[in-house]
């Protein structure tokens, strides 16, 4: 499968058969990894990381990733550069484009990974948006495959923030999948109806079941609960607004006694505010799982270089 050149802006830009090319590299880097083996795919390649968001995962998944292949990443961080202030990203994607062969973008809003896409003629990569992350599902799903064997027909619900990146990009990611999806949220933190249409017709295809409910009994008969923190960045001003509402979705031993079997699993794509959308002795109990999740990033972040960039 042929991938070179292409953005990794959104998980609706790929087919099933192009997310499991990307899982299926990602499964074989990783082994290469843990024998010793790194490659050279990247080899005279420079990517930029434009970080204004603050990461510990995607920072360090992008520049392993990057120098394990052979590349060199440079990292620029807000302070680093002009992006939409004194220059428009127009620009900015126009000069990174004609000094690098990748760039990685992690910020706020969506547009402005578009706009680099669209005007720096190279690889672009979303390390996260406000709308977006689809680097973390990749690293969710190798680590559900690892668990289960397979993703299709699993059951997975997501508890929490519905509208954020992470809900977004988890119902995308499953909907294309055909993994059945449950948004466990108040009603008013569904995701946009717009994009739950467009995941309806992907479940469609792909065989999956969507659902949305504020019903607690919902997580019987789940294989994974995924749960992110309650306010994202740039969101901290509405944090004793959401711990209110989301209080009674949080993942504890209540919650998980209700799915009924002993299999399920707890994911969380970190950082994690232990005593709110996950109790301590939870996320402790199911931590392996969680670090290895983490860990994934590296290997799928490296999987999506490979592809898009990489010379093999």
């Amino acid at each position: 499968m042929n991938l070179k050149g292409r953005n990794f802006l959104t998980l609706k830009d790929f087919t099933p058969e192009e997310i499991s090319y990307l899982l299926d590299l990602a499964a074989q880097l990783k082994e290469d990894k843990k024998k010793g083996i790194t490659g050279d795919s990247l080899k005279g390649k420079n990517i930029a990381l434009i970080f204004e968001k603050p990461s510990t995962r995607t920072r360090c998944a992008f520049t392993i990733g990057c120098i394990d292949e052979g590349g060199h990443p440079e990292y620029l961080g807000k302070d680093d550069i002009q992006l939409g202030y004194k220059e428009s990203v127009e620009d900015t994607a126009r000069v990174l484009g004609r000094m690098f062969d990748g760039i990685e973008f992690r910020g706020f809003l969506h547009e402005n990974v578009e706009k680099l896409a669209k005007y720096s003629g190279v690889p672009v990569w979303n390390g996260l948006t406000d709308d977006y992350h689809p680097t973390q599902i990749l690293a969710d799903f190798l680590t559900l495959r690892e668990q289960f064997g397979e993703l299709k027909g699993l059951n997975f619900v997501f508890a929490g923030d519905g509208r954020n990146n992470m809900g977004n990009s988890l119902m995308i990611g499953c909907a294309k999948m055909g993994i059945n999806f449950t948004c466990l949220a108040p009603k008013s933190l569904w995701p946009k109806e717009e994009l739950i249409e467009q995941c309806r017709t992907y479940a469609k295809e792909s065989g999956a079941k969507l659902t949305f409910t504020e019903d607690t009994d919902a997580v019987k008969g789940a294989d994974c609960i995924y749960t992110d923190v309650w306010c994202s960045m740039g969101e901290e001003d509405k944090a004793a607004e959401r711990v209110a509402l989301l209080k009674p979705f949080q993942v504890n031993d209540e919650l998980m006694k209700k799915t009924e079997k002993d299999t399920t699993v707890v994911m969380h794509c970190l950082p994690a505010v232990k005593g709110n959308e996950v109790t301590e002795d939870v996320f402790e109990k199911y931590a392996e799982v969680i670090f290895d999740e983490a860990e994934n990033r590296m290997h799928t972040i490296k999987a999506v270089m490979v592809a898009t960039l990489g010379e093999k």
